[in-house]
């Protein structure tokens, strides 16, 4: 399940790497679950990548399904980063958090 990818890396501490949105971006991953709408999603900290929105760094809500690649990489994650709570409110079901 690819959701599990996303947890293994921030449970290694490690950054992660995926296409979404058709752009590259790694990202900090802070919580994994099922959002208030249904969709297997995560809380990431973007930290570099493009973005649709054009904000290349900070909070994001990230649905799983949209990703088309994703993988841990060997950089560290600086996880948790400021702004960090437990307990998100934009998800129903949490797999896993910090």
């Amino acid at each position: 399940m690819p959701h599990n990818v996303a947890l293994a890396a921030m449970q290694s501490g490690m950054c992660l790497e995926l296409k979404y949105d058709g752009y590259t971006r790694l990202v900090e991953v802070h919580a994994v679950g099922k959002s208030n709408k249904g969709n297997v999603c995560m809380r990431v900290f973007q930290i570099e990548g493009g973005s649709v929105s054009g904000e290349v760094s900070g909070w994001k809500l990230m649905t799983i399904d949209k990703a088309y690649t994703m993988h841990p990489t060997a950089m560290p994650s600086k996880a948790p980063r400021a702004g960090y709570a437990k307990g998100d409110r934009s998800m129903a079901v949490i797999y896993g958090e910090l």
